[in-house]
């Protein structure tokens, strides 16, 4: 069982639960059905919960408004008028013959027999324990990249998934993009020759500043279940919602942000899904004045099996997006265009065909239905997670924090991907320590062997 299952005594607030009326609706899938071995009549909907629910939360549950064979029974967050106001765009989106379920706790939504499976939209240091409770609940899950806070939670989470059976699909949505598979698909085939190198264009950090002064928490947000099994700190109107990814204690700046789509994109391309970097450099700058913690430019170059280099620039002047350079041409992909070089190379006819998905929640929802493994399994999100981490492993490692070419001190990571361990690690004594953080009690993850990548939670 999941380490938050033994956590009862740990109060969480709630805001209560609306009363649901359940009759006129379609057939609805009862959790049960849903586990090892289930099977869903492709007429029934499935029930969805969703935690977390601003910003990208509220784009995941316009997302699944769409889909046919899903409905929304319940929302939550710990901040109160973002539950509210999700509660009433779910009531006024999907009818007034119910109320929609509204939650302060995470494990109370996972429990609740009128979810069938669980949406995870929240900062990234609180995807890991919603996960792996939900598996332990045999739901399935949709939660948003980058898929960990740290490596080890990243392996947990594939666990939990496996034992329970269930579809774990994360939220890189640019696998199910037409433009995206193509240039993998082109790639893989040797349409452009022998593959030398791949550039991986970030934005800047788009913190809005000034930094401001810590002031109490407002009335609305439970902020000590915000921080979760964070480090205990001061509340600050420019650390939480979107603003955490800008902060080591929440996320890993806009290289687990954009870089765990385009460095997935460059996972699926090199065909190391199951696998990754051997080597990893990286050099940073910082903000002068510390309004955030992450790099406001980032350099990071990984070596693969077989010599090909991958250099991911944030906030320089590289395009946003990916650029595969073969010894035949050069092939630029983002979210708007396919791009080649030689113009040609967009009509050669691949020789080898990915899987297609034109629907990222879709493709989730059907691999519930037909009981199998969603387009970016678990597995799949966990190991282009980790390509982020190690990148920032590096940068952090970089002493002297200066960008110019002049003068820059190298953080360097040695990795082996078959056993997940750091072989070198510029000047740390016990690198594999790096690969998880303490949590803050009560609060705790599933023990972990790391020398048995097979080991499920005790």
């Amino acid at each position: 069982m999941s380490g938050s299952f033994t956590r009862r005594d740990f109060l969480g607030w709630s805001l209560g639960t609306g009363a649901a009326v359940w009759s006129g609706f379609p057939t609805v899938v009862p959790a049960s059905a849903l586990g090892r071995g289930g099977w869903v009549a492709p007429s029934a909907r499935i029930r969805l919960g969703h935690i977390g629910v601003a910003n990208q939360g509220t784009s995941n549950l316009k997302a699944f408004f769409g889909c046919k064979n899903s409905m929304t029974t319940a929302v939550c967050d710990v901040d109160r008028d973002h539950l509210a106001a999700a509660a009433a765009l779910v009531e006024k989106t999907e009818g007034q013959a119910r109320s929609c379920l509204t939650f302060g706790d995470y494990r109370k939504l996972i429990e609740s027999p009128e979810v069938d499976a669980v949406v995870v939209t929240t900062p990234d240091h609180w995807h890991a324990l919603p996960v792996i409770d939900a598996c332990a609940a045999n739901k399935p899950v949709y939660v948003e990249k980058p898929l960990s806070l740290t490596i080890t939670e990243g392996r947990l989470m594939v666990q939990a998934a496996r034992r329970a059976g269930v579809a774990v699909q994360t939220g890189s949505q640019q696998r199910s993009d037409a433009r995206f598979r193509l240039a993998c698909e082109l790639v893989r085939s040797g349409a452009l020759g022998r593959l030398e190198s791949v550039i991986v264009g970030l934005p800047g950090v788009n913190f809005q500043g000034p930094a401001v002064a810590d002031s109490p928490p407002p009335a609305q947000l439970d902020y000590d279940f915000w921080l979760g099994p964070a480090p205990k700190r001061p509340y600050n109107a420019k650390r939480v919602h979107y603003n955490f990814r800008f902060f080591w204690d929440y996320s890993g700046g806009q290289l687990t942000n954009w870089g765990a789509h385009h460095l997935d994109i460059v996972q699926w391309a090199l065909g190391m899904d199951e696998s990754g970097p051997l080597v990893v450099e990286a050099y940073a700058d910082f903000h002068p004045e510390g309004w955030f913690e992450v790099p406001t430019r980032s350099h990071v170059t990984y070596e693969y099996a077989g010599g090909v280099t991958v250099r991911c620039v944030q906030g320089g002047k590289e395009r946003h997006g990916v650029t595969f350079v073969g010894s035949q041409g050069t092939l630029f992909v983002d979210r708007n265009r396919i791009e080649a070089n030689p113009p040609e190379l967009l009509r050669v006819e691949p020789t080898t065909r990915l899987t297609v998905s034109k629907n990222h929640h879709a493709n989730w929802l059907e691999a519930i239905v037909e009981n199998r493994r969603p387009l970016c399994d678990v597995e799949i999100g966990h190991r282009s997670a980790t390509v982020c981490h190690l990148g920032n492993l590096a940068i952090r490692t970089a002493i002297n924090r200066h960008f110019g070419e002049d003068y820059r001190d190298i953080g360097r990571v040695e990795w082996d991907p078959t056993t997940e361990t750091i072989v070198a690690f510029s000047g740390r004594p016990n690198p594999n320590s790096l690969l998880n953080r303490p949590y803050r009690q009560p609060w705790s993850l599933p023990s972990f062997d790391p020398s048995n990548r097979e080991t499920t939670a005790s």
